[in-house]
């Protein structure tokens, strides 16, 4: 006879869970309609066992995009995707007081200079929240569903998943990325009758901590950060997102959000996650500088250094890359941060 104890381990074990981490949708001409387009989009994805945790419209119209912002519910984020330094300064206060628009500055055309620290500084001086809706990018892909980092190209929508969720109970990297591709190919059906369906980013975008954290994932295959980073462990994974999805979008890259990911927060705590291998790994794998933290007395020549230097290898190699830095408006280097978001963890600053 077996045990009730036997019986329970036999049981199969739960199915991890399929998050979507964004459905956007990317338009010429936004409105109401755009909003309730998301919606339905996101429901039927409700309907197949995923959930999505946020919904997101793109458009170049920033003064349609501004009203949508005022008059909805902040259940939507927004995006006017790239603007052009001048504009950025002259609506910078306008952008800053919004609920939930995100924008990026495309440096892949020219050299960075002061003016463009300056508009980060501006950020950080008036409006230290914004600092998680604003980007550099250099050689960007249109059509991509994360922010900021989204620029319009043509109408459509794209997918971004959370795919960290999936390595829920897996023994080895690869039984992971078998299970993401079935999650892409199941998407791809529920999406195959809907003529503006552009893809899905297949870019590993992780979060917070447990499932949702690829160092945590790492942590439970009992490999080291260390010796992860100078293995071909990360190129490996991000050769297969890059091929492996019938119908790619957007960055299909490997992200290292280093406030988003709360171990990868704990590696820069040790001083693991400097700045130094944050771009090696953008180099080779990643997709930039992301929800990096920066000091408020972070020398302004140093952080146009930094930006100089993605700009050089994403020219240098054609690929595409972004900077977005993080600060609370309040701390130095050496102070601990008080951002005040379950979404980013609090760290000591340390110089970049």
């Amino acid at each position: 006879m077996v045990s009730d104890g036997e019986s329970r381990s036999r049981q199969a074990a739960p199915e991890p869970s399929k998050v979507v981490r964004s459905v956007c949708l990317f338009v010429g001409t936004p409105s109401d309609q755009s909003v309730l387009r998301l919606r339905t989009l996101a429901e039927r994805l409700e309907t197949h066992g995923f959930e999505v945790q946020t919904t997101r419209l793109c458009s170049p119209d920033l003064d349609r995009i501004l009203k949508l912002d005022r008059d909805g519910d902040g259940s939507t984020f927004f995006s006017v995707g790239r603007v052009d330094l001048t504009e950025a300064q002259e609506r910078l206060e306008t952008l800053c007081t919004t609920k939930n628009v995100a924008f990026n500055v495309e440096l892949g055309s020219e050299r960075p200079t002061r003016e463009h620290v300056g508009l980060l500084t501006d950020i950080i001086q008036n409006a230290p929240t914004k600092t998680f809706s604003f980007a550099y990018t250099f050689n960007n892909r249109p059509s991509s569903p994360f922010f900021p980092s989204a620029t319009y190209e043509t109408d459509g929508f794209a997918i971004g998943l959370q795919p960290t969720n999936l390595s829920s109970g897996c023994r080895s990297i690869d039984e992971w990325l078998e299970r993401l591709h079935h999650v892409w190919a199941e998407i791809d059906l529920v999406m195959r009758g809907d003529d503006d369906y552009l893809g899905i980013d297949t870019s590993i975008a992780p979060l917070l901590d447990g499932a949702g954290s690829l160092l945590n994932f790492l942590r439970r295959l009992r490999l080291d950060w260390d010796r992860a980073v100078s293995s071909d462990i990360f190129l490996g994974i991000s050769t297969f997102i890059a091929s492996g999805a019938s119908r790619p979008v957007g960055l299909c890259g490997l992200m290292f959000p280093c406030l988003e990911d709360f171990d990868l927060a704990d590696e820069y705590e040790r001083g693991r996650f400097s700045i130094e291998r944050c771009v090696f790994l953008s180099l080779h794998s990643g997709l930039g500088i992301d929800s990096y933290p920066v000091g408020v007395d972070e020398d302004p020549d140093r952080i146009l250094e930094v930006l100089s230097l993605v700009h050089g290898l994403s020219d240098k190699y054609r690929k595409p890359l972004s900077a977005r830095f993080i600060s609370d408006g309040r701390a130095r280097i050496g102070e601990r941060t008080g951002l005040n978001s379950p979404y980013l963890a609090d760290v000591t600053i340390r110089p970049l």
